[in-house]
């Protein structure tokens, strides 16, 4: 369950951090109330995962898994280019997310 939380949030970070990009320096109310929303719930699932999942591990997985999302959902929507060691990198830190879960 620790573990569905952990990337529940993860999920939640990308959500965030996109908002944060859209709402133009905080100064368009509803990106802005997303990311202030989305963040807390981000936040509050990462911290609540901790409570079994080791710190370095849980925050290397929530950010890992926020910054992949970001960018698929940035180059699947045309926000960002797609190039070919742009997916080999988001590869390796996939791998990187599926070791530490295989260790913890």
């Amino acid at each position: 369950m620790d573990w569905f939380v952990l990337i529940t949030s993860g999920l939640f970070e990308a959500v965030w951090a996109t908002a944060l990009g859209r709402s133009d320096g905080l100064r368009k109310l509803r990106p802005s109330l997303v990311f202030v929303i989305a963040s807390a719930i981000s936040l509050l699932g990462l911290a609540w995962a901790m409570k079994t999942i080791p710190t370095g591990t849980a925050y290397a997985v929530w950010t890992a898994i926020g910054a992949v999302t970001t960018t698929v959902w940035a180059v699947s929507t045309g926000a960002e280019r797609a190039t070919v060691l742009k997916v080999v990198c988001l590869l390796g830190i996939i791998a990187c997310i599926v070791g530490l879960k295989v260790t913890a």
